[in-house]
């Protein structure tokens, strides 16, 4: 499997599993440990390999110089959600905001990093879906 192809996987498990975990309640272990597992892989494969996103040719000014500090923010954020969520799966509790808490917090943070893609694929035309959907999907785009 390609690194790409694993990111794209892992992105929308991350998701999915993130949506399914904030709807069962943290009760439900098995979508505990299958999220905090995704998320941990998705960002191991950005430290090891590095982000595969990055502002595009169209992007400009602060937003530009604010995209990649962005993008780590929500690896940070994956990182730690996806701590929170193992955690209790060994009996410890992580300081801080709650797992729920931090889920939210991730979840929220999705939408609005899903706004701005979208705006970018239709203001700008820089084709940013089509970075994190399946090639299958890209006709539909």
């Amino acid at each position: 499997m390609t690194r790409r192809r694993a990111t794209i996987l892992l992105h929308w498990s991350v998701l999915t599993l993130l949506m399914l975990t904030l709807a069962a309640g943290l009760e439900n272990a098995i979508l505990n440990t299958a999220f905090g597992l995704a998320g941990l892989a998705m960002v191991a494969l950005a430290l090891i390999f590095g982000l595969m996103n990055g502002p595009g040719p169209k992007l400009e000014g602060a937003l530009r110089a604010a995209h990649p500090w962005l993008s780590r923010g929500m690896y940070l954020l994956l990182a730690w959600a996806s701590l929170a969520a193992l955690m209790p799966t060994f009996g410890i509790a992580l300081p801080g905001p709650t797992p729920r808490n931090l889920m939210v917090t991730l979840f929220a943070a999705s939408a609005l990093h899903a706004i701005f893609h979208l705006w970018r694929h239709t203001a700008l035309g820089d084709g940013a879906l089509r970075r994190m959907t399946p090639k299958s999907l890209h006709g539909m785009l």
